[in-house]
């Protein structure tokens, strides 16, 4: 690729990155059916097994860009920032923009309190979590670990609890075309697992050569790759998360889109970000702790107390102010936070 015109790089690039987000978009509905067979309620299937299918796209593209930095394949500031940016920015963009799109679309979300509690603080307390430990400039394999360890702990906790307020009607698929694929038997549960293997083969592949792609483009344009990151990558990896919560509406699941965008930003860092450190570690690229990071938490602050005072209750007026806060995170980025290291 190196030998190749900008264009055919970005053209390449971008059909990659479709690839990848329709690899990823297939695989959640398999996985979706394989949770559903093993009991498991809508809301407990959005935190957890959507929120990590979902996120493939920058699980994926953490765990190819570590292992090609380990091999020196990629650059050690180039890959970090690329994949720390499109992670924190797919972040942004769901508490945003996509949260925005989905109450717009919906008129009206409602969020239990004991939702705020149990997923909306952890959502903000894994920011600030990244925050704090990519301070100096590098999340070392020690800070990966407990990112990672974290994930971990609040995955049996969702576990334990879901298995403590279990009831059988929250195990009821909402999409027809979900239910109609959904196996219902072990066999059929091993064909989907394949399938699903399969298919995460191709989103590496993908997510491989769109790393390459980006890293060119960052060479030759002196554009800072966590920027790039942010602004597009970013964007195209929360897909996933916009067609899920948006499928969740139309069938009449808030679980589902609920527990999918808020429980994507804790995936996304502890998972993505901790098992890619404990990996190769990252730098850190200063404008992910100077901007995106604090604007991610005022954020995810500022939705929890808009919702606290509401009783819950988030409508189209506070959809546009959320969309609007993305536009001015962008512009703000781009202006002033386009340079790395």
């Amino acid at each position: 690729m190196q030998n190749w015109s900008i264009y055919t790089v970005i053209g390449v690039g971008l059909i990659s990155l479709t690839l990848l987000v329709l690899g990823a978009n297939y695989a959640v509905k398999k996985l979706i059916g394989i949770a559903n067979y093993f009991n498991l309620s809508s809301t407990f299937m959005g935190m957890t097994v959507l929120s990590v299918a979902t996120s493939l796209p920058e699980i994926t593209s953490h765990f190819t860009a570590s292992a090609n930095i380990l091999h020196g394949s990629l650059d050690f500031q180039t890959g970090s920032a690329i994949v720390l940016g499109a992670n924190i920015g797919s972040d942004v963009v769901q508490q945003t923009l996509i949260m925005g799109i989905v109450v717009l679309l919906a008129g009206t979300i409602y969020f239990r309190r004991y939702f705020l509690w149990k997923s909306m603080i952890p959502m903000i307390g894994t920011t600030i979590m990244c925050l704090i430990l990519g301070w100096d400039g590098i999340y070392s394999r020690v800070d990966g670990a407990i990112l990672f360890g974290s994930f971990l702990a609040y995955t049996w906790y969702l576990y334990v609890d879901e298995r403590k307020h279990y009831k059988e009607e929250d195990n009821q698929l909402q999409s027809e075309e979900v239910a109609n694929g959904a196996p219902t038997n072990g066999r059929e549960v091993l064909r989907d697992a394949v399938i699903t293997t399969g298919m995460l083969a191709i989103i590496i592949a993908c997510a491989t050569i769109v790393l390459s792609s980006t890293e060119i483009i960052v060479e030759r344009t002196g554009v800072g790759g966590s920027l790039i990151g942010v602004v597009t990558l970013g964007l195209a990896s929360a897909l996933p998360e916009l067609t899920t919560a948006l499928a969740g509406l139309r069938h009449k699941e808030a679980g589902i889109s609920l527990g999918t965008l808020v429980g994507s930003n804790i995936t996304n860092p502890l998972l993505a970000i901790g098992g890619g450190a404990l990996i190769s570690t990252y730098a850190v690229p200063r404008p992910l702790i100077t901007w995106d990071l604090p604007w991610e938490t005022l954020t995810g602050i500022l939705l929890w107390v808009i919702l606290w005072f509401n009783n819950g209750k988030l409508g189209k007026k506070s959809a546009f102010y959320l969309i609007a806060i993305y536009f001015i995170y962008i512009i703000c980025r781009s202006l002033f936070f386009n340079i790395d290291f």
